[in-house]
């Protein structure tokens, strides 16, 4: 009898988007330890390249390959968390058309801009998702002060990193990441206004 009032728990897959890219994510770097790094730099980092059907995959496949564990855990675990606000506020449609933008514009920036250089990682899908969750209480008329405090310090690390340290991290994916995420917060919130 005690047992009739108790509600068995389940798991949900509640994020569709966010949960499906982390999975992916992880599969990516797993199969990327197996090739020793060969499959990532074929499929799931942009660089200048002959176009070809690997360049188109590489184009939006960029943000789903990453370095290391260390790099792939500091990227999915903001992801993870702002991933479902963002999808329960805009939908899973929504929220993959801006997943997919930031990866195409930050891909061709790359290949435009920094022929040399490879880009991986999802740093630029996370930076737009911070912008975009500081957006979400925006009402007509009105600015929140912590979009304003978010785009302040966090772009404006990135841009003096940018200018200051010489390291491997993409700051300028980050800028656009940013700039996507308040693009986007703007103008959902003229569509829903």
């Amino acid at each position: 009898m005690a047992q009739e009032g108790r509600k068995k728990l389940v798991f949900s897959y509640n994020a569709p988007v966010t949960l499906t890219f982390a999975i992916i994510s992880l599969i990516v770097l797993g199969v990327s330890n197996l090739t020793d790094g060969r499959s990532t730099e074929l499929f799931f980092s942009v660089y200048r390249s002959p176009i070809s059907v690997p360049f188109f995959v590489r184009l939006f496949g960029h943000v789903l390959g990453h370095a290391n564990l260390a790099h792939y855990t500091g990227n999915m675990t903001l992801f993870l968390l702002l991933g479902p606000v963002l999808e329960e506020k805009y939908g899973s449609k929504r929220l993959l058309a801006m997943l997919t933008t930031v990866a195409l514009i930050s891909g061709l920036v790359n290949v435009i801009f920094f022929p040399g250089i490879a880009l991986l990682g999802a740093s630029g899908e996370v930076f737009m998702m911070i912008v975009l969750v500081s957006a979400t209480d925006m009402k007509r008329g009105e600015i929140p002060i912590t979009m304003i405090l978010v785009m302040v310090i966090y772009l404006g690390s990135e841009i003096w990193n940018m200018v200051t340290v010489k390291d491997n991290i993409s700051q300028l994916t980050h800028i656009i990441g940013g700039i996507c995420g308040s693009f986007f917060g703007f103008t959902e919130k003229k569509k829903n206004a």
